[in-house]
């Protein structure tokens, strides 16, 4: 699976079970990886650690949870094997060939 991240942002986020989870607010990258680790689905200004905490607890879901990102995002209700998350991150694009 693979997109653009500024394309992720305000999409609305669903369950696999239709239901509807929120909007894409923000994303936390690890640099280090390389990928997508959280969505956030409030900005992650917090005044105070308590604050922070519950948005990190309550508005975020791991990335590792996502199933498809195209128009919406469609989450899981558990987290995906984390050989599934790196075999689909090292994945090639396939090109497309068709009539021009």
């Amino acid at each position: 699976m693979t997109t653009r991240l500024s394309k992720l942002f305000g999409m609305d986020i669903y369950t696999t079970d239709a239901e509807y989870k929120g909007k894409v607010f923000d994303l936390v990258i690890n640099l280090e990886k390389g990928r997508i680790e959280t969505i956030t689905t409030e900005a992650l200004k917090a005044k105070n650690k308590q604050e922070a905490k519950r948005i990190i607890t309550e508005k975020s879901i791991p990335y590792n949870r996502v199933r498809s990102a195209k128009d919406i995002v469609i989450i899981g209700n558990t987290s995906r094997p984390e050989q599934a998350v790196e075999k689909v991150a090292s994945q090639p694009q396939k090109r497309r060939s068709g009539l021009r």
